[in-house]
This record gives structure tokens, C-alpha cells and sequence, in this order.
């Protein structure tokens, strides 16, 4: 009876999984979700080049962009001197420019060329002053340094001559009688030495005046050069609307350059101006220790009685 009962119920239960078999094999066929789930996969695949081609118009667009901001920089860079030395910048310079470069090169040639020449005469100037101030020290009376300058030319000599023609005047004018009193004799040398003194100043400090004149106009000449070079750089910024270097870079390099070559004409003329006002104040009281040294002689001359009469052609005009 179990046995029976045992082999009903196998039975049943391979029956059962017999039956279920076939069913499970069908169902993926007829499950219709795979289907209705595959058709949005298909619409996704379908739309994703959309976004694709809306961001490759501003791509293309940033592209063209910096393809022109190259060349526009490319171009703006042509327009820069290659040659950067003070001559092709003065090349490539405005002219009004050239001409502040111009002008201010030649005071730098002005200042050198009376810096030379007036080396050489003050020099000379001062070695015959001390030479002819040696000689009057020396002298004992105005015919001895009459004679000691016999022949010779400059300052000292023209103070000798000068009291020679005054002693001579008086000895005309007061018929050959010494005069009552010197004072009046020695008061008119005295003007007439004091007027060579000023003569003889202003030649040799002739010619200095242009030094001051380029020492105090070259600075401002320059600057006026680096206004407008500044200028020229605003107005290429405005007409090309861009404040690239290349533009701004030309105009400042000249006036700079305007700059120094105002700077370079100016600082050694104020110099070179200060030494030779020095020398020249030197030279004039060389020169005012000569006239000194006549007025000596006149007056030993006038304590001895009289002055003897000398030609004025004994000594060299």
C-alpha cells in the first residue's frame, strides 16, 4: 500500500515538471517587454547627433576668431623696426621727430667743437697772461716793462700801452710840466686799464653763452620729441583700436630715443659750461693782478719825479 502510494506520487511530480517545461522555453518569445524597452534604445541612438552639431557652430566660430586675431597681430608686428639700433629708429621716426634728433645732434657738435676751441685759446690766453704777469712783477719802472714787452700782443701788453698813451696825453696837455698832482694821472690809467680788463673778459668768454643755451633748451627740446612720439602712439592705438604693442611700441622707442639725445647734447654742455666759467674767472683776475701790477709802475713812476716819455709804438699792438 506505501509503495503504491509512493509510485502515485512520483508519477505526479514528474508529470508536473514535464508540463512546465515547454512553457518556460516559450517565454522569452512571447515576453513582449524586450520589445516595448528595445524602441527607446533606438530613438536615443537616433537624436544623440543633435547635440553634436550645436556645439561645433561656436567651435568653428572661436576658430575663426583666433585665426584673424593672429594675423591682425601678425600684421601689427610688421609694422615694428627690425633694426632697434639708434639709427634705424631714427629711420623709421616721425619728421618732426628726425628734425628734434637733427637739431639736437648738432648743439652735441656745437658743444664739442667750442669745447676744443675754447680749450685751446684759453689755455694759450692764460700761459701769455701769467707769462706777461711775470714780466711786470719783474719791472721796476713802465719804460723798463715797456721794454720787456717789446714786440708782443695780448691783454697785458695792450694795459701797457694803454698807460703809455695816458702818461703822454698828460705830458702834452700840461706842456711838458709835471702835473700838481699824480692823482688825477693815476685815475685815469685806472679807467682806462679797468675798460681793457672788461674788453679783454668778454673776448674770451665768447662763445660760452651757447653752452648755456644748450644746456638749459636741449632737455625740453628732447621732451618735446617725447610728446610726440607719445602722440603718434595714441593716434595709432585710435586708428587701429587695439592697444597691442606693436602699435604702441614705435612711438615710445622714438621719443625715448628723442629723449636721450636731448639728455646727451645737454648734460655735457652744463659741463663743460661750469669748467670754463671757472678758468675764465681765473683768467680775469690774472688779468685784474696785471692791471694791478701797471698801475704799480705809474704810480713808482710818480713818486720818482715823472714818467719818462715813451713812444707808443714800442710795443706791438
Amino acid at each position: 500500500m506505501r509503495h503504491t502510494a509512493f509510485r502515485h506520487l512520483t508519477a505526479a511530480i514528474l508529470l508536473a515538471m514535464t508540463a512546465t517545461a515547454p512553457a518556460m522555453a516559450q517565454s522569452p518569445v512571447t515576453d513582449p517587454g524586450p520589445a516595448t524597452t528595445s524602441a527607446p534604445a533606438t530613438e536615443g541612438v537616433q537624436a544623440a547627433p543633435q547635440p553634436v552639431a550645436g556645439e561645433a557652430l561656436p567651435a568653428a566660430e572661436d576658430a575663426a576668431t583666433e585665426e584673424t586675431a593672429i594675423e591682425e597681430d601678425a600684421a601689427m608686428a610688421a609694422t615694428l623696426p627690425h633694426d632697434l639700433s639708434p639709427i634705424g629708429m631714427f629711420m623709421a621716426a616721425d619728421i618732426v621727430v628726425k628734425a628734434v634728433m637733427t637739431g639736437l645732434a648738432l648743439a652735441s657738435i656745437a658743444t664739442w667743437t667750442v669745447w676744443l676751441v675754447k680749450s685751446l685759446e684759453l689755455a694759450a690766453a692764460r700761459r701769455r697772461v701769467r707769462r706777461d704777469l711775470a714780466m711786470l712783477d719783474e719791472a721796476r719802472s713802465l719804460a723798463e716793462a715797456v721794454t720787456g714787452m717789446d714786440g708782443q700782443r695780448g691783454p697785458a701788453a695792450a694795459l701797457v700801452r694803454a698807460a703809455v698813451a695816458e702818461t703822454r696825453i698828460t705830458r702834452e696837455v700840461t706842456a711838458g710840466r709835471p702835473p700838481v698832482s699824480g692823482a688825477g694821472l693815476e685815475s685815469r690809467v685806472a679807467s682806462r686799464l679797468t675798460r681793457i680788463e672788461a674788453r679783454a673778459g668778454r673776448m674770451i668768454a665768447r662763445g660760452t653763452g651757447i653752452l648755456a643755451t644748450i644746456g638749459s633748451t636741449a632737455p625740453f627740446v628732447g621732451l618735446f620729441g617725447t610728446v610726440w612720439g607719445i602722440m603718434n602712439s595714441f593716434i595709432g592705438i585710435s586708428e587701429s583700436q587695439t592697444t597691442n604693442l606693436a602699435v604702441v611700441a614705435p612711438g615710445i622707442a622714438e621719443a625715448l630715443l628723442a629723449t636721450a639725445i636731448g639728455l646727451v647734447a645737454a648734460i655735457p654742455a652744463v659741463i663743460i659750461y661750469n669748467i670754463f666759467a671757472r678758468a675764465i674767472t681765473g683768467y680775469r683776475a690774472e688779468l685784474a693782478d696785471a692791471s694791478a701790477a701797471v698801475a704799480r709802475l705809474v704810480s713808482r713812476d710818480l713818486d720818482r719825479g715823472g714818467i719818462a716819455v715813451v713812444p707808443a709804438q714800442t710795443i706791438g699792438g
